[in-house]
């Protein structure tokens, strides 16, 4: 066959009516009769002479079979008749077989071979492949489906290989095995006691009291003893190694309750600078870091350690640093304190001038960290009595309403008016002129009608009309301790808190200084005895909150003592510590509860008592106390302490122990309230160096 087909003569009129070709299949369709004959019709010029003419093709018969008889059918006149549809029972004939280029020859094949069965690449050879190829992608897919779904029903039924729990080998063991295993393996150790060290100090924990118990069930489980999809564990059944800690039952309230003991013997509350003026001289307090013990993370060092270690556990503590530093308090000394009390600041009061004397300031100036630095602030109650006292050519002084209890019974003293200066207003216009000189050391105000702070109204309003609580504690002979309680029961006695106000020590009474009446005692700190200001006091304070407990006084904060002082009731007593530790407490009442505190003092030959009392309206007809036993004993170490600051004293155990506060109403318990108290176990401290082991 030549590159180029040569033209075949058309017959317009053949091929208008007597082939027919399907748009659709390319086939050749006819009704009656095709001819195929290569004659041309008689209206076509014969073929050019420089042209051969087109070989004509036929149609190969089999052997056994005659040609099929052809009848064409005549042409007429006219315009070609319309494209027939085909039917069903047309004789269809593929487009080729009529084709002037078909050749019944292998065709070549576009990469230059012959395709021997007429195929070409996208035909029954190349699907087969496809074919063959998704079977065999389905056939590895099945494989490893089987191989997954038989991997997890694998697991679960034995442990992993070179699998340990807590040091516990279960390898290759069924879940339960392991679990028998495990607990019989755990138990020598289980109640073994987790020591914790702080410095010289030592604590122990009993796992039972901290809440910690093995879970062996979740710790087989957490192994690979439990059923899994994860390939991982699967391929753990046979290979690696496997090393896991055991999974803990934990009581999360038990363990604070331990960590909170240990915390008591260790925490150190950090001291911010302040500057007073006791005797109107700047008196500087130096910043002091303070140490709290990271619970978090002790809690986290206990768990970690139960039943895998029996090394001591180094309890983790941070450093709590002051606001303030060192430098900045030696600035505030330099710029703000000195200043303040270099000389008077002039009142301006119309035409009058009064000096102001650094005395009736000074006790109510304070250079305290505030907003992050060190600023001057005067309290106004401070302010008033000896701003009145300096101020006498100005008005009248006001005077205050007050209850008393007079013949046991309470009593309302009215108040009076004054004319004079206000103290809220003065304090505010006082501290700019404080770091001033010369003329700019004054202020100008103006006298106005002074009312008391507390009026008679005020006080009739509050219906203090009884007794509702008190209570009453002894104590030993000491000298600092008659004095120091007395000042504090001074300082407290006669206070009012108004209806839903809150109460405080430390606000009340103030900073424990020699300035405001106090001398040096014992105190603790840290767990051990020291000396220092205010020793003693925590006397009052205990006094006063079973006075608040009894009376049904809103617990806001107190503070139980590091460990358990006898001649205090136990869980119900408090300690303070000023600047960081308070007594508060909230009146819920509608009525007014009026503070009464004295003291009867000590003699080398009798004890002394700490009286409280707290009058007001009852609302319960009364407040009962119950205690649960003792639990969580903790023994005490020893200590020996070599500085000037050390007091001896003797071991004390410490404890754990629940308090009930009952309210009684119309002779039913109408509610009650729990409270716990941790007492850390109180070494013996032996005061001088520790003696060097010796020889043997």
């Amino acid at each position: 066959m030549t590159d180029q087909t040569p033209d075949r003569p058309r017959d317009d009129d053949a091929t208008a009516d007597d082939v027919t070709v399907d748009p659709e299949t390319g086939l050749v369709l006819e009704n009656d009769e095709l001819d195929l004959t290569d004659a041309p019709p008689a209206d076509e010029s014969p073929t050019p002479a420089d042209e051969s003419p087109a070989p004509a093709v036929e149609s190969p018969a089999p052997a056994d079979e005659s040609p099929t008889p052809v009848r064409r059918t005549p042409v007429e006149d006219g315009p070609a008749p319309e494209t027939r549809v085909a039917r069903d029972d047309d004789l269809v004939i593929p487009a080729h077989a009529v084709s002037d280029d078909w050749d019944d020859r292998p065709q070549a094949s576009a990469d230059g071979g012959d395709h021997a069965d007429g195929g070409s690449d996208s035909g029954t050879g190349s699907g087969s492949s496809r074919h063959w190829g998704r079977y065999a992608l389905l056939a590895v897919v099945a494989l490893v489906g089987a191989a997954y779904v038989t991997g997890y029903f694998l697991t679960g039924t034995r442990m992993p290989s070179d699998t340990t729990i807590a040091g516990v080998d279960v390898s290759g063991q069924s879940p339960a095995d392991a679990r028998a295993t495990l607990e019989q393996a755990l138990a020598p150790v289980a109640d073994r006691e987790i020591d914790l060290t702080y410095g010289r100090k030592t604590f122990a924990i009993k796992p039972a009291d901290a809440g910690l118990a093995l879970d062996a069930d979740r710790s087989v489980a957490a192994a690979g003893g439990a059923r899994s999809w994860d390939p991982r564990d699967m391929v753990a059944l046979f290979v690696g190694d496997h090393e896991h800690a055991p999974v803990l039952d934990v009581d999360d309230a038990a363990l604070a309750s331990s960590v909170a003991a240990i915390s008591e013997g260790i925490d150190q509350e950090v001291v911010e600078p302040q500057i007073t003026f006791p005797k109107a001289t700047p008196t500087a307090r130096q910043p002091k870091a303070g140490l709290v013990v990271s619970r978090s993370d002790a809690a986290d060092a206990i768990r970690a350690a139960y039943l895998v270690s029996d090394e001591p556990i180094e309890v983790p503590t941070a450093a709590v640093e002051p606001t303030v530093d060192a430098d900045g308090l030696a600035a505030a000394m330099t710029q703000i304190a000195e200043p303040a009390v270099s000389g008077p600041v002039t009142l301006k009061v119309g035409d009058t001038s009064v000096a102001l004397p650094v005395t009736a300031f000074a006790p109510a100036l304070t250079v305290q960290v505030q907003d992050g630095s060190l600023k001057p602030v005067i309290d106004a109650e401070e302010l008033a009595g000896p701003l009145t006292d300096s101020t006498t050519g100005i008005g009248t002084k006001a005077v205050d309403a007050t209850v008393r209890i007079e013949g046991g019974k309470p009593v309302v003293v009215p108040g009076k008016e004054g004319l004079g200066l206000q103290p809220e207003e003065m304090a505010t216009a006082l501290v700019p002129a404080l770091t001033q000189t010369g003329d700019a050391r004054s202020v100008e105000v103006e006298a106005k009608v002074v009312q008391p702070q507390f009026t008679t109204a005020d006080a009739e309003a509050l219906k203090i009309t009884e007794k509702i609580g008190e209570f009453e504690t002894k104590f030993p002979y000491a000298e600092y301790r008659n004095t120091n309680q007395s000042r504090g029961a001074e300082l407290i006695n006669g206070a009012i808190v108004k209806p839903g106000e809150t109460f405080s020590f430390n606000d009340t009474v103030g900073e424990r200084t020699e300035a405001n009446g106090f001398v040096t005692g014992t105190v603790i700190n840290g767990g051990v005895f020291r000396e220092e200001l205010g020793g003693g006091v925590s006397q009052v304070v205990t006094t006063l909150y079973n006075a608040g407990f009894f009376g049904g006084m809103e617990d806001v904060e107190h503070h139980p003592h590091a460990f358990y002082i006898d001649r205090y009731p136990v869980g119900r007593e408090a300690t303070v510590y000023y600047g960081s530790l308070d007594l508060r407490f909230k009146n819920p009442t509608d009525y007014g509860v009026l503070i009464r505190a004295y003291v009867n003092k000590s003699t080398p030959g009798t004890q002394g008592e700490m009286h409280v009392e707290l009058w007001s309206t009852k609302v319960w007809d009364r407040v009962e106390a119950d205690a649960s036993p003792r639990r969580n004993g903790r023994s005490p170490g020893t200590q020996y302490d070599d500085t000037d600051r050390c007091v001896a004293q003797a071991p004390i155990a410490g404890f754990d122990i629940d308090i009930v506060r009952k309210f009684i109403k119309d002779g039913k318990v109408a509610k009650t309230e729990t409270d716990t108290a941790n007492y850390q176990a109180a070494d013996r401290v032996i005061c001088g160096k520790k003696p060097e082991p010796k020889d043997d």
